[in-house]
C-alpha cells in the first residue's frame, strides 16, 4: 500500500506518499481500506518531531479515519467485510489501509458520506469524553469553547447545544464567529478585539461559564479560572498557548472549581473502547437525525497532506480538512 511517511521531521514538505508493507489486523483488530482521514494538531506535532506515536502504534500520521472493513482478525464479531466504518486511531491514518481495534469502530451514520465520516471519530470522542464523561456539562449550563471555529469547536457547540446549554465562543474573525452562530452558539467572542472574561462575565450576569473547553494551555489558564463560575469544571485538551502556567489556587477553590487534563491518542485500547461506546450509545442517535453534522472545510488527496498542514496551520479553515485516498 502507499502512506505518508516522516522520513524526517520538519515543515509540510517532510510527508512523504511512499510504498510501505500492508497492514496485518491482529486478534481483535480489523482491517480498513481507507477512503478519508483528517487532520488533526497532533499530526503536525509528530510531523515536526515533537509527538511521537504511542508503542506499538503506526509509525504513520492519522487519528482518525473512515472506510470500509477489509478483514476481520482473530476474535471479531459484530462487524463483516465490507462494512462501512469510522474510527479512532492511535496513528496511521494517512495511508491506504490501517488495522484497527474493534472496540474503535463506529459505523458511518445515516445521511453522512463514506468520506465526511472521516470527519467524526477524534473530535466527538474528544468532546464527548472532556465536555461530558468528565466535566459533566447539563443542560441550561453555559459551555464556553476556545477556538469555536476549529473541528473540535464545531462539534462542541453542536452536541452542548443538543443537550440544551448556553454556548460561548471564541474565535479570531467574523466569519468564523457567524460560522459559529450558525451551528447555535450563542456567546460570540473575537479574541483578538475583545477580552473573553469580561465579555462572558457581561453575558452571564457575573456568574461566568459552568464548564471550559480549553486547546490553549498555560496562556489562557488564569484567566479561564477568572472565567468560570461557581463550582465550574476546566477541561484542558491542547497546549497551543504553551505547557507551563500560573495557577491561583485560591481563586480556583473559592469558586469550588474543578481542571482536567486530558489526551486521548495515548489512552489504552479499553478506555478509548469505552468512550467510542459511549459515542456510539449517546451521539450517533443525534447525528442520525441531522442533529449533529460533520464540518468540513475542504477536502484534498491524500498525497497532497503536505497542502492540508499548510491550511490547518495557518488556521484559516473552518472545521475539519480531510484526506481522500487516490
Amino acid at each position: 500500500m502507499h502512506a505518508i511517511t516522516i522520513p524526517e521531521p520538519g515543515g509540510p514538505e517532510a510527508l512523504v506518499w511512499a510504498e510501505v508493507p500492508d497492514p496485518v489486523p491482529g486478534e481483535g483488530e480489523v482491517l480498513v481500506e481507507v477512503a478519508a482521514s483528517a487532520v488533526n494538531r497532533a499530526d503536525i506535532l509528530q510531523r515536526q518531531g515533537f509527538y511521537d506515536p504511542p508503542p506499538g502504534s503506526s509509525p504513520y500520521p492519522g487519528l482518525e479515519v473512515s472506510g470500509r472493513i477489509a478483514a476481520l482478525g482473530a476474535g471479531v464479531s459484530g462487524w463483516a467485510v465490507g462494512d462501512e466504518v469510522c474510527a479512532l486511531l492511535s496513528g496511521g491514518g494517512y495511508a491506504e489501509k490501517v488495522a484497527v481495534p474493534a472496540g474503535q469502530l463506529l459505523p458511518v451514520p445515516k445521511g453522512v458520506s463514506l468520506v465526511e465520516a472521516a470527519a467524526l471519530p477524534e473530535v466527538v470522542c474528544t468532546v464527548w469524553s472532556n465536555v461530558f464523561m468528565v466535566a459533566h456539562l447539563r443542560p441550561g449550563e453555559t459551555l464556553l469553547v476556545h477556538g469555536g471555529s476549529s473541528g473540535i469547536g464545531t462539534m462542541a457547540i453542536q452536541l452542548a447545544k443538543a443537550v440544551g446549554a448556553r454556548v460561548a465562543v471564541t474565535a479570531g474573525s467574523k466569519e468564523k464567529l457567524d460560522r459559529c452562530a450558525e451551528l447555535g452558539a450563542d456567546i460570540l467572542v473575537n479574541y483578538r478585539e475583545q477580552d473573553f472574561v469580561a465579555e462572558l462575565k457581561a453575558a452571564t450576569g457575573g456568574a461566568g461559564a459552568d464548564v471550559i473547553l480549553d486547546n490553549m494551555g498555560a496562556k489562557y489558564l488564569d484567566r479561564n479560572v477568572q472565567a468560570l463560575a461557581v463550582n465550574g469544571r476546566l477541561a484542558i485538551i491542547g497546549m497551543q498557548g504553551g505547557v507551563k502556567g500560573e495557577l491561583n489556587i485560591g481563586a480556583l477553590m473559592s469558586k469550588r472549581a474543578a481542571i482536567s487534563a486530558t489526551t486521548l491518542r495515548a489512552r489504552p485500547t479499553s478506555e478509548k473502547a469505552a468512550i467510542v461506546a459511549a459515542v456510539r450509545e449517546h451521539v450517533w442517535p443525534l447525528v442520525d437525525a441531522g442533529h449533529v453534522r460533520p464540518v468540513v472545510d475542504r477536502e484534498l488527496p491524500m498525497p497532497a497532506a503536505g497542502e492540508a498542514h499548510t491550511v490547518v496551520e495557518a488556521s484559516g479553515h473552518i472545521g475539519k480538512v480531510l484526506l481522500v485516498t487516490p
